[in-house]
């Protein structure tokens, strides 16, 4: 199921192995991939690829998707998350956008954004 897949690759950009690996990075991010985080300072995909792999990996909790089908090689996900940083007690709570396309039978994130949010209820994980 498509939404299933999108889901899938939107949660292995937060796991710390892919975070920590340019390669992997580079295979699920677009070549003319956006990102306007939530300082409102856009980054690129060579910004990117120079950022992530140096961070240390937050904890992230991901809830409420809604896949939209923009075509048949273009979607968004929408979805709230929670974020909990090392060493930081602070939880900051936001609302994500991802669009995702299709090009030579692969899906790679193109776009991703992330606004700051009022607090929400997280989601008890099964």
């Amino acid at each position: 199921m498509l939404e299933e897949t999108i889901i899938e690759l939107e949660l292995s950009l937060l796991k710390p192995e892919i975070r920590s690996s340019k390669q992997q990075l580079n295979r699920l991010l677009a070549d003319d991939f956006l990102e306007i985080p939530s300082t409102g300072i856009p980054y690129n995909k060579s910004q990117a690829l120079m950022r992530i792999p140096n961070e240390e990996t937050p904890e992230f909790t991901l809830q409420d998707y809604q896949l939209r089908i923009l075509s048949e090689n273009l979607v968004q996900l929408i979805y709230k998350a929670s974020v909990k940083r090392q060493n930081d007690k602070k939880i900051t709570y936001s609302q994500r956008n991802s669009l995702w396309k299709k090009t030579a039978g692969k899906w790679q994130m193109v776009f991703h954004q992330g606004t700051t949010c009022q607090p929400f209820d997280i989601a008890k994980s099964s």
